[in-house]
């Protein structure tokens, strides 16, 4: 009986099932959007497909005022998607198809300007084979530093969520205060800390420790900097703030009266903590792996300014392929391979975390 009422009322105005109108103003944006951007259209045809997308959002407007309440509340949804959808059809779904089209083309020459789109499947194939170091590096080195970034991390994300008290504030302004200076000059900053007449080998070589560290393939023949161990070091530092930040969320959502609770069932300290704080931090743990894995595996600063070619990393042969060997179809190529990669992991990753606790 209501949706007859809702369907006589909707005719008297003029408009048949709004959400229809809705999503298909939106779907068809998008895509008129993503054809513009990727130059699927061109000249008076790009001019009429953006003419068709302002009609879309007028006509999204006309519903909305000459509807029913009922028509306004079908279509509310569409039209407050609408600005961000057709933000990232432009800007991320545009690019992104270009740059899959980019990597199935064919470079005339070296110092051809534009590729010639035939379908080559080859430039995956020479991803694969001639970088499978560098991306096993990348990963490599991405994953030991986000482990470092946890073991780091987390105790200092539970001092400053538990023990804090009034200074939580201020301490959690010194984990946020690197981003304050450029991400190059903190690069550069270890730079000058790892070398060899730097403040690392002066404590090492004071206490001794070059044996140690050598022994644990830390230093590689007296050397800090331009070692894996640099590489690793550097990526640690730069992206820590992204791995305490979201753990410090999760724990600061802890009710403390959980740990007494617990604490009243004769449950130690450390049971407290291993069966009541660490399963509900585990969502800041998988979002704070999650910003730091992802952008270090792609990261090529730390190993340009604090590696060698020994150490280099997919990010860096995908910066040379593009901007030196002017190579674009391949390193589109390995950039898709690259977020192929991590897209799998992150669905492996979330399979055994889940994220239905991280909103």
């Amino acid at each position: 009986m209501t949706t007859a009422v809702e369907d006589v009322s909707t005719e008297s105005n003029g408009v048949k099932r709004p959400e229809l109108i809705g999503l298909g103003a939106l779907v068809g944006a998008g895509a008129l959007l993503v054809a513009v951007g990727t130059r699927l259209l061109t000249g008076p045809f790009a001019i009429i497909g953006l003419s068709l997308v302002f009609a879309s959002i007028l006509a999204l407007v006309v519903v909305a005022v000459t509807g029913t309440p009922e028509s306004r509340r079908k279509i509310a949804p569409y039209g407050l998607l609408k600005p961000g959808m057709l933000w990232l059809a432009l800007f991320y779904l545009a690019p992104l198809f270009t740059l899959l089209r980019l990597s199935l083309s064919t470079l005339p020459s070296r110092f051809a300007v534009d590729a010639e789109f035939d379908w080559n499947f080859g430039n995956y194939a020479e991803a694969f084979t001639d970088f499978g170091p560098q991306f096993q590096r990348a990963f490599l080195y991405a994953g030991i530093a986000t482990v470092l970034t946890i073991a780091i991390g987390y105790p200092l994300a539970y001092v400053i969520a538990f023990r804090g008290g009034k200074y939580r504030t201020l301490l959690l302004g010194l984990v946020v205060i690197p981003f304050f200076t450029s991400y190059l000059i903190r690069t550069i900053a270890w730079r000058s800390l790892l070398s060899d007449q730097g403040q690392f080998m002066s404590v090492i070589n004071t206490l001794q420790l070059d044996w140690l560290l050598e022994t644990l393939q830390i230093m590689d023949d007296g050397r800090l900097i331009n070692t894996p161990a640099a590489v690793i070091f550097g990526l640690t530092y730069n992206f820590l703030p992204f791995m305490i930040l979201p753990i410090y969320v999760s724990l600061e959502k802890i009710d403390v009266r959980l740990l007494d609770a617990a604490k009243d069932l004769y449950s130690t300290s450390t049971a407290a903590f291993a069966k009541v704080v660490v399963p509900l931090s585990i969502p800041g743990i998988f979002a704070g792996t999650l910003l730091t894995f992802i952008p270090a595996a792609g990261d090529f600063v730390n190993s340009l300014y604090l590696g060698s070619p020994n150490t280099t990393m997919i990010g860096n042969s995908i910066q040379d392929q593009f901007l030196v060997q002017n190579n674009v179809p391949l390193a589109s190529a390995m950039s898709f391979v690259l977020m192929f990669i991590i897209t799998v992991f992150v669905l492996i990753y979330s399979k055994f975390f889940g994220t239905e606790d991280l909103a």
